[in-house]
């Protein structure tokens, strides 16, 4: 059974990093073909790709939010990271990682249960 665990603050102030992680079990995130995502959810508002990372390490980003954030991975711990940059209000949001079939924000098999990230001062 694959699993996926978000983890980080919940609260981050406006202008600072927002920094996340997500900690996969019952498969490698390095297996041929699977894409590992962020989405988020703002409150009353639908759910938002922000990026992926594929099985080989290479990323992509949604254009609304490619110039702030940045997806890296650890393969040795098989975890996955979500660093986004320059956050205000507006980021406030449920952030969810996922694994998928390819990037964006459909065709994902496994989600993480989402964790609460709130951007106030």
């Amino acid at each position: 059974q694959v699993q996926l665990q978000e983890s980080g603050p919940g609260l981050v102030k406006p202008s600072q990093t927002l920094s996340l992680t997500c900690t996969v079990s019952g498969a490698s995130i390095t297996t041929n073909y699977y894409y590992w995502t962020w989405i988020r959810q703002p409150p009353g508002k639908g759910v938002e790709w922000i990026g992926s990372i594929s099985w080989s390490g290479t990323t992509y980003y949604g254009p609304s939010l490619e110039s702030r954030a940045a997806i890296s991975r650890d393969t040795s711990k098989n975890q996955f990271d979500l660093r986004m940059n320059s956050v205000t209000p507006e980021d406030t949001a449920v952030y969810y990682c996922t694994r998928g079939s390819r990037p964006g924000v459909s065709d994902h098999d496994y989600w993480g249960q989402g964790t609460q990230v709130t951007v106030s001062s």
